[in-house]
């Protein structure tokens, strides 16, 4: 046995300390005696010194059985974070609003930039789970949290606008419930994972109530980031007619629509102008403790503009060691065993000879 070995040798009681002592004390007690009792009576017992050596070897190794001998091997596992990104996507009207960029000077509607957004965070966290909430005049938890970013990736190619009939104006804070709501059932069941939220709109609010705050999000989130959709100079916003796919389904367009001309503003008697609100979406950001990237010609969702949260938050390995202490009896066993034996051969032996 090399000094590698010997020094990883510990005493680990499997009855605890206090037993484990308690049976080595006695039994080392019980050695002494045995001695004590051979050399007062000696020359007038028939005790040889093998037999007082036998019987004290006997308590001696029940004493160290008691304290365990043991092996200690320390081993490193790595214990994985992982990463779950909440998606939540606006669909009110003005989504359909055709002034948006992705990276190109191609132009796009919102929804649609919101769409590849969507398709390419899939792509930066390709090992984490995902989530989806769509939020309009109403919002709905579409996507429980799942690993299969098929599924993220469907959703997000089927949302449609909502109809212009059930729009009551835009309305920022309609997912603050439902993502509420799902963020603390994700901590809770996986209290070691990074949650980030990724929030797209165009930032618009023109519902006359007072937007509420997303600070309440904060506690669950490890970070965020709101993504801005559309132009400053804004655009027109299509009248987006109902089909009976829509009524079939919710409030929220999920089903087919069709556009009929333009929503008219109600104090020029003029097709409105939906202009992105970059603004809301900086403040709802410091809500939440995140960032705000804006999506143009020149901006898209890839590694480098979302670098501080991809490298962090991708997958988390963190190592930790762990000591087994495994018992090494088998050897006192054997021993204790043959001295048994023995003992029990020489009182066998003994009784022989008093009948």
């Amino acid at each position: 046995m090399n000094l590698d070995s010997i020094s990883n040798v510990r005493l680990a009681p499997a009855l605890g300390w206090t037993a484990g002592l308690a049976i080595t004390v006695i039994m080392i007690g019980f050695a002494i005696a045995v001695v004590v009792v051979h050399m007062r009576s000696k020359g007038h017992s028939d005790e040889t010194l093998w037999s007082c050596i036998r019987r004290c070897a006997i308590c001696l190794v029940i004493a160290a059985l008691a304290l365990t001998p043991s092996t200690i091997t320390s081993t490193t596992s790595r214990a994985i974070n992982t990463t779950d990104i909440i998606v939540a996507t606006d669909v009110t009207g003005s989504m359909a609003v055709n002034d948006a960029h992705y990276g190109s000077e191609n132009t796009l509607t919102r929804l649609d930039a919101a769409k590849k957004a969507v398709d390419d965070l899939t792509d930066i966290y390709e090992n984490s789970s995902f989530a989806a909430v769509r939020f309009g005049v109403s919002a709905t938890l579409d996507v429980p949290l799942t690993p299969d970013t098929w599924a993220i990736r469907s959703w997000a190619d089927g949302l449609k606008p909502e109809p212009t009939s059930v729009s009551t104006g835009s309305s920022l804070d309609s997912p603050i419930d439902p993502l509420l709501v799902t963020l603390k059932s994700i901590r809770q069941a996986h209290p070691e994972d990074h949650i980030v939220l990724y929030y797209i709109s165009d930032g618009e609010q023109t519902d006359a109530k007072s937007r509420r705050t997303f600070s309440s999000l904060r506690q669950y989130l490890d970070d965020a980031f709101t993504i801005a959709v559309g132009s400053p100079e804004g655009g027109q916003v299509p009248e987006i007619k109902a089909t009976p796919d829509d009524h079939s389904h919710s409030s929220l367009g999920t089903g087919s629509t069709t556009s009929e001309g333009w929503v008219t503003d109600p104090s020029t008697g003029q097709p409105g102008i939906s202009k992105m609100n970059v603004e809301n979406l900086k403040t709802i950001a410091d809500e939440i403790s995140g960032k705000n990237i804006v999506l143009d010609a020149t901006h898209r969702l890839d590694k480098r503009s979302v670098a501080s949260a991809s490298r962090r938050f991708r997958t988390i390995e963190t190592p930790k060691r762990r000591d087994r202490v495994t018992p090494v009896v088998w050897p006192l066993s054997i021993i204790l065993a043959v001295l048994l034996t023995m003992e029990l051969a020489a009182w066998l032996s003994l009784t022989r000879r008093q009948l």
